[in-house]
């Protein structure tokens, strides 16, 4: 997948002796988070919306210099990397360096997850299954493995949440042979976190309640 041609060029970049009118009336006239601060044309890092709720118009960026954050993407960083690092800065902008540490424009994150969603995983006809099972008895070669061995393929899958050493995957795999490949996940001990509604585990379920709900009224 091709982000590059995301880079917005349009967007500007201050001085580090600038006032701090200029990156106020930035972040006052748009919606994002951060901008990036250079210091003799090179990247000195990224000033932050919600530090700019405390400057004084006509403060200087300079006073400021050890609260810029640093954090950035290279034209040939992975579009995986550019989201994790758009994820672990809570940001939505990002600046993209060349090798002169020089600013070449920035990347919007609603550009980037527009891209990732038009991806195959997304856009290919399928079906959704999140599974769970702790951090250290999972792999993905097991996932696979279960997946194909009942003829069914593995369109893709990623970690969607970590907690208490248990790992959820998202996977998306073709429809046919679902429910065979829900029970061998079971079967391997891992938790169904979400399945179709017509998983025939989960249908057997709301069969025998429903009955032992009309035997009960009986």
């Amino acid at each position: 997948m091709n982000i590059q041609e995301h880079i917005i060029t349009n967007l500007p970049v201050f001085d580090i002796k600038d006032t701090a009118e200029k990156v106020l009336e930035f972040f006052h006239d748009t919606t994002y988070s951060h901008i990036a601060i250079l210091e003799e044309g090179k990247f000195l890092g990224l000033f932050s919306e919600i530090d700019a709720d405390g400057l004084l118009p006509e403060s200087k960026i300079e006073e400021f210099r050890y609260e810029l954050q640093s954090f950035f993407a290279r034209r040939d960083t992975n579009w995986l990397d550019v989201l994790e690092v758009f994820a672990r800065n809570e940001a939505n902008l990002l600046p993209v360096l060349n090798e002169k540490e020089e600013v070449a424009g920035y990347y919007c994150l609603t550009n980037v997850v527009a891209e990732f969603i038009d991806t195959p995983f997304f856009t290919d006809p399928g079906s959704i299954l999140v599974v769970a099972k702790g951090v250290k008895d999972y792999s993905f070669s097991e996932i696979a493995q279960i997946v194909e061995s009942n003829n069914a393929k593995l369109f893709g899958g990623f970690i969607t949440d970590t907690q208490n050493d248990v790992i959820q995957v998202t996977l998306k795999i073709t429809a046919n042979n679902y429910n065979k490949v829900v029970q061998t996940f079971r079967r391997y001990n891992y938790h169904i976190i979400f399945g179709n509604s017509d998983d025939e585990f989960l249908e057997d379920l709301k069969n025998r309640s429903d009955y032992l709900d009309k035997y009960l009224n009986v």
